[in-house]
């Protein structure tokens, strides 16, 4: 991966961060853990960690539906040269290594 695509990377999860922890509320605690670029730079899909995990699809849902707030944020606050489209989804191998850091501890 070329330095510039993960500068860019970079920058929209803490811009996407930002606005999450900003707007979400009390209720959650939305982590974005990482971003991925398309080659092209149309689109960037967020990966978020929920704590607590039951309220996960509500949170999922929140972050969904302020997708074009999120893309506005983004175009306010950045000089990128493609404006991309957001998707957001759980990050499941984040929730894979913490059920295994659970188990290593239990065990």
């Amino acid at each position: 991966m070329s330095f510039h695509k993960e500068k860019e990377e970079s920058l929209l999860q803490s811009l996407i961060a930002e606005y999450l922890n900003r707007e979400a509320g009390t209720k959650s605690l939305i982590t974005v853990t990482h971003c991925v670029i398309t080659p092209d730079s149309k689109k960037v899909t967020a990966y978020i960690s929920v704590i607590p995990e039951n309220l996960e699809e509500e949170a999922l849902n929140f972050a969904k539906r302020r997708r074009p707030e999120i893309r506005q944020h983004i175009k306010e606050h950045s000089r990128l040269r493609h404006l991309p489209h957001v998707e957001v989804v759980i990050d499941e191998g984040e929730k894979n290594r913490q059920n295994i850091e659970r188990l290593l501890r239990e065990g």
